[in-house]
């Protein structure tokens, strides 16, 4: 793993952040600076495309970002990265960190990707999907790389991570350069980021990956559900109701379609 700081492949040191992995709080997590080298970690930054190069671009209730995996209009050096992420050899190196035996990144726009958010975005508190829809694989962790430099604290865009009943915000991650935070998803995996206030030409940069493992049991197939949005405590009465009658609708249509075997 020629990118990475040699630092976390170090025996001891993957020995010591499996155990601060498994107890974590409010769920499982770590919190890696200065993960890849920092040579790489300016690279991505300076190459870092714009928002009107990548290919979806989300506006609604719960989140305003933009998202993209066509890496082929990226510079190389974030297929570099994404080659280094989806090799054998870093599927073991998260195997050990986080304890999750057989984990691998899917090859499509559900394994790695870039997301971007300019001033006013926000991705409201939720637990992820849990099964890749298509490939019928379960989704384990989370691993995302934060590329902001001169990052302040007065822009906001810190990854909120809450307790298990949506009650507390128990931590908040910048999202600073070189930055990864990795966390299992699960039930309570509950994470977002506040709307964000940024001077002109800034923005919120991230490069995503997530790891899946097979699934063994076909009836977890029963139990799929997509993104699951939650509204705050703090949230208006519109927001909480709007929030949670539009996600139980969406749900109950996706969860219809995939047991009917239909595409989405």
């Amino acid at each position: 793993m020629e990118l990475i700081n040699p630092i976390y492949t170090d025996a001891a040191k993957v020995e010591q952040l499996a155990a601060e992995f498994q107890t974590s709080k409010p769920y499982k997590h770590l919190v890696l600076d200065n993960f890849f080298r920092q040579e790489v970690a300016d690279k991505l930054y300076e190459n870092f495309p714009s928002v009107e190069k990548l290919t979806k671009h989300w506006k609604g209730m719960n989140e305003n970002k933009s998202e993209g995996s066509n890496f082929s209009d990226f510079d190389p050096i974030f297929t570099q990265v994404r080659n280094e992420i989806m090799s054998p050899e870093f599927a073991q190196w998260m195997e050990k960190v986080t304890g999750i035996k057989g984990v691998f990144v899917t090859d499509d726009s559900l394994g790695t990707g870039l997301h971007q958010g300019s001033d006013g975005s926000f991705l409201d508190i939720h637990v992820d999907f849990n099964i890749h829809h298509v490939k019928n694989v379960y989704r384990r962790l989370n691993f995302l790389v934060y590329l902001n430099k001169n990052w302040k604290d007065e822009y906001g865009g810190g990854m909120e991570m809450w307790n298990a009943d949506m009650t507390k915000m128990e931590k908040v991650v910048m999202p600073i350069l070189n930055r990864v935070l990795i966390f299992e998803t699960s039930e309570i995996s509950y994470h977002g980021y506040s709307k964000i206030t940024l001077p002109p030409g800034e923005t919120r940069k991230s490069f995503y990956t997530y790891f899946y493992t097979p699934i063994t049991d076909p009836t977890i197939l029963n139990k799929y559900h997509d993104t699951i949005f939650k509204p705050k405590p703090g949230d208006s009465t519109l927001k909480k109701v709007g929030t949670n009658t539009k996600e139980t609708l969406k749900n109950f249509i996706k969860g219809q379609l995939k047991r009917a075997g239909v595409k989405f």
